[in-house]
């Protein structure tokens, strides 16, 4: 059976969601699952085997913002597979949002408040904070914690008989107004999310330019607004009851209104049923629901410029020495 390797950071919503509609598709596969808490990640496994009790189901601790963490749940993962077939990079964190009502409701006259709701432009900022590595919290567990893991397990991705795929889970939040070469872990803004995201975008271009030749393709999708624990933290509860009917009458107008973490994981489902031989590296895959529910899925260009992504990825190397220093112990 193909291994495959999930980290969410915490498996509820979207991951959640994609780990039974993976058993769904393939119930061969070897699903290892990852949280950064081990309990739920227990918890989580016991979800799925009692859905699918004939199931593969492994798990592992991992915790995307811990440098620590994620290079002793790499390391264990070297030691218990030879391959991994898929890597889904789908941690997340928006630490302390909040919505600008009054960007919003100037949206509202300027014909712009469709295309605010859909991406979250202008009406959402976050209060970012420094992690135990001195990193910026959500730059750290966004993308760098996924990059430095699929530094550390190059050696199960690349040339394998059959090709291995990467499947970052990025945003219609991920926008280059919001991130800065100069700033890019955001330390400086409020709109550290759309950065991190935005940042995704551009490592996951990189990733397909050195390491196609080798068997690894890189892909970015985006669920859409989906309900989760994350998305239920922008508002009090009791407003988000107030808003469902009018969010579900927005979904005739804004596809990506997916809703329901289930159909927030339709783009990631769909590419494990492709090759990635066929997929363009410069497209994005967007979970999409219509009004009357049906789940599809959208590719739509990635707004980077490349000499921006070598850039960054140099940066992100840099950085990755500087760290690795502190952390000799835990690297084979």
């Amino acid at each position: 059976a193909p291994a495959l390797y999930l980290p969410p950071y915490r498996c509820s919503g979207v991951g959640l969601a994609l780990c039974r509609r993976l058993l769904e598709e393939d119930g061969r596969i070897h699903l290892c699952i990852a949280c950064r808490n081990a309990v739920k990640c227990e918890a989580t496994r016991d979800l799925l085997l009692a859905a699918h009790p004939a199931a593969w189901v492994s798990t592992v601790e991992a915790d995307l913002g811990s440098l620590a963490s994620v290079l002793r749940a790499a390391r264990e993962l070297r030691r218990r597979f030879r391959r991994l077939d898929f890597v889904y990079l789908n941690a997340g964190v928006m630490p302390n949002p909040h919505v600008n009502f009054k960007a919003l409701w100037h949206g509202l006259f300027t014909g712009k408040v469709l295309h605010m709701l859909t991406t979250a432009e202008g009406i959402m900022t976050q209060t970012d904070r420094l992690n135990g590595d001195g990193l910026q919290e959500v730059f750290a567990t966004n993308l760098f914690g996924h990059f430095i893991l699929v530094r550390q397990l190059e050696s199960l991705l690349c040339g394998n008989e059959k090709p291995s795929r990467l499947i970052w889970t990025s945003s219609s939040n991920a926008r280059e107004s919001a991130f800065s070469l100069s700033d890019y872990q955001h330390a400086k803004g409020q709109e550290a999310y759309s950065s991190s995201k935005y940042a995704t975008d551009l490592t996951s271009v990189v990733l397909n330019r050195k390491f196609n030749k080798q068997g690894l393709y890189s892909s970015v999708v985006c669920p859409g607004l989906v309900m989760s624990n994350m998305t239920y933290r922008i508002l009090p509860v009791f407003l988000w009851k107030l808003l469902m009917p009018v969010m579900w009458l927005i979904r005739f107008f804004a596809k990506t209104y997916t809703l329901t973490p289930y159909n927030g994981a339709e783009a990631h489902v769909w590419l494990f049923k492709q090759k990635p031989e066929c997929l363009d590296a410069l497209v994005k895959y967007h979970s999409c629901t219509s009004g009357l529910g049906k789940n599809y899925v959208e590719p739509r260009k990635i707004d980077v410029d490349e000499e921006t992504a070598e850039k960054f990825y140099q940066k992100l190397l840099e950085l990755e020495k500087q760290l690795l220093e502190r952390h000799s112990d835990l690297l084979d």
